[in-house]
């Protein structure tokens, strides 16, 4: 008898900006991926982890969040040269992400940009928003990584900026602290 695998993906995302007058991806761009694998409730060795080349400036309020400049990102891949392998890293997966929409939002914007076979990630994965779960264990408190990692006393010194990869190791930290 086979038993099926548990394979959760820890997700977060850096972007050039958000659209303040409509969807909040429109006309912005994803600039870092960062994926973390978890089977059967334990960290893997393995993740996905990338910069990328929007084609168009960052804003200065996301670089004043995340520090990534439009110079450092110049000869990255574009979001459609990394897909394929972005795609078979989280297919059939359970996406846990920290406030889903504003990543989720932005990933299916750049494959509908792709003119892509695939427009939404929800058809190859499943997605638990971390956020949502929080707004109902602690409600009206502030529910962002930082307070969340206070609360359960996860250690966050090493970040001092916003960063894909770094957001996804607190978020899957977390996750471990709940599992103790």
């Amino acid at each position: 008898m086979q038993t099926q695998i548990d394979r959760q993906i820890v997700l977060d995302t850096e972007t050039t900006g958000i659209n303040k007058y409509g969807p909040h991806y429109y006309s912005h761009k994803i600039i870092e991926i960062g994926a973390i694998e978890i089977i059967d409730r334990k960290l893997t060795d393995r993740c996905f982890h990338t910069y990328l080349k929007p084609n168009r400036p960052v804003e200065i309020s996301a670089f004043k969040i995340h520090g990534i400049s439009d110079e450092f990102l110049f000869d990255k891949p574009t979001f459609s040269n990394i897909s394929s392998d972005f795609i078979n890293f989280i297919k059939g997966s359970e996406l846990i992400i920290h406030n889903a929409n504003f990543d989720v939002g932005f990933i299916n914007y750049e494959l509908k940009l792709m003119k892509n076979n695939l427009q939404n990630i929800i058809e190859i994965c499943t997605v638990t928003d971390t956020l949502k779960l929080a707004r109902k264990i602690f409600p009206g408190k502030r529910n962002n990584l930082d307070a969340l990692s206070e609360r359960y006393g996860v250690n966050i010194e090493k970040r001092t900026m916003h960063g894909a990869l770094l957001d996804a190791e607190i978020l899957s930290n977390h996750l471990n602290m709940e599992d103790q």
